[in-house]
């Protein structure tokens, strides 16, 4: 799960990559436009905002919702 507010965040990208590159599927968690992120994704969710505080906003129920649903399908809560 990689989580940038611009999806331009250079660490979050190269964990991106080196994720990718072992293997792995990479969500991103991003702010409109889910930046240079978005193409090293296997999943991209952008929420529809460009201010930092509101994009963190809007992630908040998103994060929420994957660690529930998480939850639900591996321990069914």
């Amino acid at each position: 799960m990689a989580i940038s507010t611009s999806g331009n965040s250079n660490n979050v990208i190269y964990a991106a990559i080196a994720a990718k590159a072992r293997g792995a599927r990479v969500v991103a968690l991003t702010g409109a436009g889910g930046g240079s992120l978005m193409q090293y994704a296997d999943v991209c969710i952008c929420v529809p905002e460009t201010e930092t505080y509101k994009v963190q906003e809007l992630h908040l129920p998103v994060y929420h919702f994957i660690c529930a649903e998480l939850e639900r399908r591996f321990f069914g809560l």
